[in-house]
């Protein structure tokens, strides 16, 4: 008896002693086989300054279905680890449509603010319903509210699919909120222009998606000509130059200066068509126009960088539609069709700026070479193994959704649309005679990177009543392309120095329960559940009667 005593006093004396430690050390344990749980360095370091309080909500609670349970379920847990390293952080889950007798103007209000609701097909018990779901989430901070998507659509993905990507891109998604309300100094980006470049309507919607991790402006080469010194003082303010689909000619001079704000370490995304064809060419009476070669005298330029854009154009058996008109006046309609010449791009998952894509969609797209030389070419989207190029000149004609593809001539894919050139850039006019002179010339210059697509309209937004829609969305199928989140991680893993986008690339995978195993095996598991305690309780009983009758002989 007094053994037993000290032992219970001990046990007691024991719990005491680390509850009083818990109070004062803290600490957690991820034991998931893919450390989902476990923040990486670049994610911690994004809530380690804040000294404010840091207000989360969570549009994520009620009546959920079960995958968004589980994105609930990862997305409490992940905020925990957040607010496990900074206190300041606070957070709390929200039924946006608790209020059923305000649910329309509700959802209004939510749209207006670009927070897109996902409509849910719910199967339960044999009967189907839909479900409206906010997944996103608001971070508060001080003035500024930054929306963080928390749902990652994918085309043809499967409900677990989906649920694994959302999962995969929720710490990305918070550390990169957490680091756009922290920002106190921006990085430059300049628009070029002056060389027929896309309208600024036409890029309003990634330059608004992109304002709140940088500051841009406007450069036009035109100046080059009156005073090119200037011109390259001017851009050398800038992190990063953008050019979106130029379609007419770079003077020598203009190359040159372009050429030496590369070696002088500016980073340059190159959005290029090297034929000259668009798709409302074809809208007359002839239903056909000629593609011709765009020479915009970039050739030898992006020949000494490693890369060479072909006047071709790509046509591929993964395709997205566009819509064509039959019938006239109120009879008319409107059908979506095929359209080989805009390939439907899967990224292949290998890089943090193509890592968990929806499809890219490309329109009237070239092929790139990348050639032998000491620069590393990372090529970041490609064409689909079914696809085929089409020289130039050639006539297209909308003949050809009446044709059907000869999937034999398909043999010739996965051609290079987005290459990442990097290494330590050598000007493109050494051992040249220069056509211009410029003050503290380079021949030869540190690391840098540029990136090339082979496709100008991969930036451009649609316009509906004279207003820019949003990258991506194509207002005639009424589809979401993957086109800016694309554009946005390429933008940020070039002038990303604290390495945030390699977040990207961790993986996770999140266990779901087959939902058809458990249709099927339902009876079974009640059985084991409920029955098997059930039997093991009266089977114990029995045993210990029995025993008991034997020992005391009643």
């Amino acid at each position: 008896m007094k053994k037993s005593l000290i032992s219970i006093v001990s046990a007691l004396a024991i719990l005491i002693v680390l509850n009083f430690i818990s109070g004062w050390v803290y600490t957690r344990f991820d034991l998931t086989e893919d450390h989902r749980y476990t923040l990486s360095e670049e994610a911690i370091n994004t809530v380690k300054t804040f000294e404010q309080p840091i207000i989360i909500d969570v549009l994520l609670d009620g009546n959920l279905p079960p995958e968004f349970i589980k994105l609930q379920t990862e997305t409490r847990q992940l905020l925990e680890e957040f607010a496990s390293k900074n206190n300041t952080i606070k957070f709390s889950f929200i039924n946006p449509l608790e209020d059923a007798s305000q649910i329309d103007g509700t959802i209004t209000d939510l749209q207006a603010l670009g927070l897109t609701p996902a409509q849910i097909t719910v199967e339960e018990n044999g009967k189907t319903s839909q479900e409206i779901v906010f997944p996103w989430a608001m971070v508060n901070y001080n003035n500024k509210t930054v929306k963080v998507p928390l749902l990652k659509n994918k085309l043809g993905a499967t409900t677990e699919e989906r649920v694994n990507n959302s999962v995969q891109h929720l710490e990305y998604a918070f550390a990169d909120a957490f680091a756009k309300i922290s920002i106190t100094e921006k990085k430059q980006i300049a628009v070029l222009k002056g060389n027929g470049e896309l309208d600024d309507i036409h890029l309003a919607d990634f330059l608004t998606s992109i304002k709140d991790y940088y500051n841009i402006g406007a450069i036009t080469l035109d100046s080059v000509a009156t005073n090119p010194q200037n011109t390259l003082d001017q851009l050398k303010n800038y992190d990063l130059a953008l050019i979106a689909k130029p379609t007419e000619p770079f003077t020598d001079a203009e190359k040159y200066v372009l050429d030496q704000y590369i070696v002088s370490g500016g980073k340059s995304m190159w959005l290029i068509d090297q034929v000259d064809m668009e798709l409302d060419s074809l809208f007359n009476e002839n239903g056909a126009a000629m593609a011709l070669p765009r020479d915009l005298n970039l050739n030898d330029f992006f020949f000494k960088y490693g890369v060479r854009i072909n006047p071709n154009l790509v046509n591929d058996m993964y395709f997205t539609q566009i819509v064509l008109a039959s019938g006239e006046g109120n009879a008319s309609e409107y059908n979506p069709v095929p359209w080989y010449y805009n390939p439907m791009v899967f990224s292949k998952n290998d890089h943090p700026i193509n890592n968990n894509l929806e499809a890219i969609r490309f329109q009237f797209a070239n092929s790139i070479d990348t050639l032998a030389n000491t620069y590393t070419k990372t090529v970041l989207l490609s064409s689909s193994p079914l696809s085929k190029l089409d020289g130039t000149p050639k006539q297209i004609s909308l003949d050809l959704i009446n044709t059907p593809p000869k999937k034999e001539l398909y043999n010739k894919g996965n051609n290079p649309l987005a290459v990442l050139v990097s290494g330590k850039f050598t000007s493109a006019f050494a051992n040249r005679i220069k056509p211009i002179t410029l003050k503290g010339a380079l021949d030869k210059g540190e690391k840098n990177q540029m990136l090339v697509v082979s496709d100008g309209d991969i930036i451009r937004n649609q316009i509906r009543n004279n207003r820019p829609l949003e990258l991506g969305y194509d207002k005639w199928t009424n589809n979401y392309y993957g086109n800016k989140e694309f554009l946005i991680n390429a933008l940020n893993f070039l002038l990303d120095e604290k390495g945030l986008i390699n977040i990207r690339n961790k993986k996770v995978a999140v266990p779901f329960l087959d939902t058809q195993k458990m249709t099927d095996q339902k009876t079974k598991w009640q059985l084991i559940n409920i029955g098997l305690p059930v039997g093991l309780t009266l089977l114990f009983g029995a045993i210990f009667g029995y025993f008991r009758r034997r020992k005391y002989g009643a």
